[in-house]
């Protein structure tokens, strides 16, 4: 039996890890560790770009992911143009969540203070 396995949306998790590093990790890390962020973030991109599908066995994909690589499939080569368009569409995607949800991020991502670093309460 054969099964049709999207390999866009493995894709873009990928590229959205990679540029999300670039990013400081206060808010936007801690932001799209949220899971409902990042699959907002997901599909901002995947509704922007075309879908590319691969036909494999169900031995191939249990094996696939019993080692774990899945999730690893690569897109199609591709030009550049294409692979600037889809790093550009995540920037996009990421600063406009932020912007739409940033009252709600702040409510839920919190910077840790550090007691040394805290004012005193002293000199008031």
């Amino acid at each position: 039996m054969k099964t049709v396995v999207n390999l866009t949306q493995q894709s873009i998790v990928g590229e959205i890890e990679s540029i999300l590093n670039t990013y400081p990790s206060h808010p936007y890390q801690q932001a799209f560790a949220i899971p409902d962020l990042r699959q907002e973030l997901i599909t901002f991109v995947l509704n922007r770009i075309p879908s590319f599908y691969s036909v494999m066995s169900n031995e191939q994909i249990s094996g696939e992911a019993e080692q774990g690589s899945l999730a690893y499939y690569k897109l199609p080569r591709k030009p550049l143009e294409q692979q600037l368009h889809l790093q550009n569409l995540i920037h996009q995607g990421i600063c406009l969540i932020v912007q739409e949800k940033s009252d709600w991020i702040s409510h839920r991502v919190c910077e840790t203070v550090q007691p040394a670093c805290e004012p005193s309460h002293w000199f008031g």
